[in-house]
């Protein structure tokens, strides 16, 4: 007798894999559903029941997560910022320079600016401080609302000032100041003190100051500081925690250079590069840290080296006209060199311009030249930007057109050609043009004139800013900005990705010997860059101006997204 707790096919295994015998003596198929619902079943039975408690152990796991981001762990609030501001000092005279930095712990940047006066923003005098008056002031100043973050006062006169400089802070990036034979570092993050020498070996020393790799191994980077010593160029390291001497000091070149800049390799050696009167040297950072007298072993490149001839330095580019020489950064690659060679007074007959100066691109590598133009007289320093979106920088130059006016050229970073062109009355005391890059690799431009028209003069206490967009290059928006005495200008984002703006530090110049307490007011502004676009006037570069799109290019103008 068959016991009905136990399957069939427990007890005849032979019957499990056939079905019933009909009349016709055909077998007929076992259902699946009735195949397996002794053991079967309770196998599904007990998976379902698993998969069950496994998704609703999911469920509890996704929803505590969404509530614990939803309501115990604080979202970041951006801070709201003012479109513009003004900050102001009066009986105050400024030095041209503006540092973008974080001089606060919210997401916007903040501003630094130095001063001479003899009373400070939070009515400390220099007497006060025990300083002799007129001294400096270090202020930095909040990116969102344009007010006061902290001041710090230091003995006149200043010699130069860099931040932004590695080692100094171990939170932040710290300024150096060079001011009365002494050096200063300070923190950007609440402005203090991290360390000062007097009567340092650095302090007679020409920015800019070089970061370079840890030296005396207590786990912060150094600093490197050039000085003309008669007639010659000496570097000294310090060291960037406490500001003394690492090593002995070196003789870099027998000559005295006009400036010089850090360059990196291909295979990642950094060589220093120094323009001379007689043309461009270069000298491996690890041969100086050797000459130093320290152990540190730093990276050398073999192609680089066997241009050197002797003992001494690397000559890179002969030539005694060599004015300027400039890095142009292209992504991740390393950075070309732009060489710019000094203008004759030579009058072309033919244009009836100036010319003379000679512009060069050398690969950063190789030192290949990549490509060479004529143009007449430079009247700023160039600056860079993307026109096309060939992810290779181009060039943005002022040169000198006659009759007062200059012309405007943004030439193809590959191949040296013009790209763009305007003629602008050349105002006195403007800014060289400045960019700021988009997310569609493309850059906004902006410059500084007055667009010739046909009415008699020009009004000279006005300065007029004009925006460029790359993919409506035959239009300019032009804005008025009738301010004078220009110190420093910068286009700059003030957070990661966005707050497009520009700054403008205008009022008297310390370096030029103002007394500060007969002096006019210094003045700070910021702007953000989009906010002039409703006010601004649209005009044609060439040709008649089409008035139907006049409100598309604004709209342009004003949907544009930045990038870092």
């Amino acid at each position: 007798m068959t016991n009905p707790g136990v399957c069939s096919s427990e007890v005849d295994p032979l019957k499990g894999g056939e079905g019933d015998v009909g009349e016709a003596g055909i077998s007929a198929p076992t259902s699946p559903l009735k195949k397996g619902v002794c053991g079967g079943g309770l196998r599904l039975s007990r998976l379902s029941a698993w998969r069950t408690a496994a998704f609703l152990l999911a469920l509890f796991l996704c929803l505590t997560i969404v509530f614990a981001f939803s309501f115990i762990l604080p979202c970041p609030i951006r801070p709201q910022y003012l479109v513009t501001w003004n900050y102001t000092l009066p009986a105050a005279a400024a030095y041209d320079f503006l540092a973008v930095e974080h001089a606060n712990k919210d997401m916007v940047k903040d501003i630094i600016f130095i001063y001479k006066s003899s009373e400070g923003r939070t009515n400390n005098t220099c007497e006060n401080e025990g300083l002799s008056s007129p001294c400096i002031f270090v202020l930095a100043v909040d990116g969102t609302d344009g007010e006061y973050i902290w001041e710090l006062p230091l003995n006149f006169d200043l010699r130069w000032a860099q931040c932004g400089l590695k080692g100094l802070d171990g939170e932040s990036p710290g300024c150096l100041l060079a001011h009365t034979n002494t050096l200063t570092a300070i923190s950007t993050i609440g402005g203090n003190v991290l360390w000062q020498q007097s009567s340092s070996p650095g302090a007679g020393a020409v920015v800019p100051v070089l970061s370079v790799p840890d030296l005396d191994k207590d786990g912060t980077d150094d600093i490197a500081l050039l000085t003309p010593q008669q007639n010659q160029m000496k570097l000294v390291f310090l060291s960037g925690e406490t500001g003394l001497a690492i090593g002995s000091e070196v003789e870099v070149v027998d000559e005295v250079s006009s400036s010089h800049m850090l360059h990196n390799t291909a295979k990642e050696a950094q060589y220093l590069l120094l323009q001379t009167g007689s043309g461009l040297y270069a000298e491996g950072l690890w041969n100086l840290v050797a000459k130093a007298g320290l152990s540190k072993q730093l990276k050398k490149d073999s192609k680089w080296e066997k241009m050197r001839n002797g003992t001494g330095p690397i000559m890179i580019y002969h030539s005694p006209s060599l004015q300027q020489v400039l890095r142009v950064a292209v992504g991740s690659e390393v950075p070309s060199l732009l060489l710019i060679m000094g203008p004759s007074t030579q009058l072309d007959q033919e244009s009836n311009q100036l010319e003379g100066t000679v512009t060069e691109l050398l690969d950063g590598d190789s030192l290949s030249s990549l490509w060479k133009i004529n143009s007449s007289k430079l009247l700023s320093q160039p600056s860079f930007g993307h026109f096309n979106k060939d992810d290779i920088p181009d060039v943005v130059m002022e040169e000198e057109a006659g009759n007062a006016t200059k012309r405007v050229v943004i030439l193809d970073g590959k191949t040296g050609g013009v790209l763009w062109e305007v003629t602008l009355l050349a105002l006195p005391h403007t800014p060289a043009p400045a960019s700021v890059l988009t997310i569609h690799s493309y850059s906004v431009f902006m410059l500084w004139g007055e667009k010739q028209s046909n009415e008699t003069g020009f009004a000279l206490e006005k300065h007029y800013s004009y925006l460029l967009h790359p993919s409506y290059s035959n239009l300019l928006l032009q804005r008025s900005n009738p301010v004078e005495h220009i110190i420093a200008f910068k286009v700059t984002l003030l957070e990661r990705g966005r707050h497009a703006s520009y700054l403008l530090l205008t009022g008297p110049h310390a370096s030029e010997g103002v007394d500060p307490d007969g002096a006019g007011s210094v003045i700070l502004t910021k702007r953000k860059l989009k906010s002039d676009v409703s006010v601004s006037s649209v005009l044609s570069v060439r040709g008649p101006l089409n008035e139907d799109k006049v409100e598309h290019v604004k709209e342009a103008f004003s949907r544009l997204r930045f990038s870092d």
